[in-house]
């Protein structure tokens, strides 16, 4: 079983900034791709950014240049440092790993949400 705990959500002014976390323990071979997703109330699940194993990021249109997202395989542990945070940024933020529980099988975890909140 793997287990992923996320924290640093919470409620920021417009132009704050909110630095997430989260963990990844458990029966873990190794881990492939980490990434954050987020949900807005009435909206899809979006993706928001993405790190390979190598450390290639990917990122949302939305929030490029404002949003970083970082891991340290030695913590299993991936970071969303989110900047020059916007209303439009509200959302609940999940994150997702990739893990390698042995060799052939992998299992797409997801964290249990963290609420973000941007007033105005």
């Amino acid at each position: 079983q793997v287990q992923l705990v996320e924290s640093g959500g919470g409620l920021v002014q417009a132009g704050g900034s909110l630095r997430l976390s989260c963990a990844a323990s458990g029966s873990i071979f190794s881990i492939n791709a980490m990434g954050w997703y987020r949900q807005a109330p009435g909206k899809q699940h979006e993706l928001v950014a993405t790190i390979t194993s190598g450390g290639s990021t990917n990122y949302a249109d939305s929030v490029k240049g404002r949003f970083t997202i970082s891991r340290d395989n030695a913590k299993n542990t991936v970071y969303l440092q989110m900047n020059s945070l916007k209303p439009e940024d509200t959302a609940v933020y999940y994150c997702n790993v990739d893990v390698v529980l042995r060799i052939g099988v992998r299992h797409s975890t997801w964290g249990q949400g963290t609420q973000v909140t941007v007033s105005s």
